[in-house]
């Protein structure tokens, strides 16, 4: 499913917008028509700086609900989420922090986004909000009952986070997460935000991937550089990418055009 959003055979790269804290969280300013108009403008300018796809997030929204989200953070994803889909002709996706993953697909569904990401989806993980588990089997039911032509794209051995198992039950994840849990991609990420995803990790998940005869796209989902995208893209499928693209790379900064040409000039080589 996540293959037919691009139809060009590209190695996507997905560009982030990341909200400011919505209403009901620590850092909200109260300036709700300033959220709205910060995500059209980053998803604007990621589009003018030619991504594939752009994901919505409630990155300023910490400290997050371990996996259910309260309803009025639902509304104010859809009314963001809905905004971007208006100002971009991309696919977009949905991901609500920390793993609400019902949430996300509802977002989307109801606004016409085209993918969502879940952070842990099968498994279970030791993360700041303390232990959060998959729930892969509420997720994909409620997209059937939905009726929701919605991607899933589901974390591999996610940042800001540890493993309950042993490492070894953590790679066997990747076929888990498909077979099992039936994500549409799989994520690979550093061990946080902005951090360098390490080769040896996206290198395994990809064994395990064809190991297990899967034709499911991998991506890597953090510490992508326009110095680093192209070794990436021998092995990964696709990239997300949102500090690299920010004004002096700082995640916190708006998204800089200049960054996302130049970042998507290197993976295109």
């Amino acid at each position: 499913m996540f293959d037919s959003l691009f139809p060009d055979d590209t190695s996507p790269v997905v560009g982030m917008v990341h909200l400011p804290a919505l209403p009901g969280a620590p850092g909200f300013d109260g300036d709700r028509a300033t959220i709205v108009e910060t995500a059209e403008r980053d998803a604007r300018r990621l589009a003018a700086g030619g991504v594939d796809a752009v994901m919505v997030e409630n990155f300023g929204d910490a400290p997050f609900y371990p996996d259910d989200v309260p309803k009025h953070v639902v509304a104010s994803m859809t009314r963001a989420t809905r905004a971007v889909v208006e100002a971009v002709d991309l696919p977009v996706g949905v991901n609500v922090l920390r793993n609400d993953g019902e949430a996300a697909l509802s977002v989307a569904a109801a606004t016409g986004a085209a993918f969502v990401r879940v952070n842990v989806h099968t498994g279970a993980r030791v993360t700041d909000q303390g232990i959060v588990e998959g729930r892969a089997h509420e997720t994909m039911r409620l997209r059937e009952r939905l009726d929701a032509d919605v991607a899933v794209l589901a974390d591999h051995d996610v940042k800001h986070s540890a493993p309950i198992a042993a490492r070894g039950f953590t790679a066997e994840s990747v076929a888990d997460g498909v077979e099992r849990g039936l994500a549409d991609a799989v994520v690979v990420t550093g061990s946080g935000t902005g951090h360098a995803t390490d080769r040896s990790d996206l290198e395994h998940a990809v064994e395990r991937r064809d190991a297990n005869d899967l034709d499911t796209p991998v991506l890597v989902g953090s510490g992508v550089t326009a110095e680093t995208v192209d070794d990436l893209l021998d092995l990964a499928d696709g990239v997300v990418v949102g500090t690299a693209l920010k004004v002096d790379g700082d995640v916190g900064n708006p998204v800089s055009e200049e960054r996302v040409r130049a970042l998507v000039a290197a993976a295109r080589e």
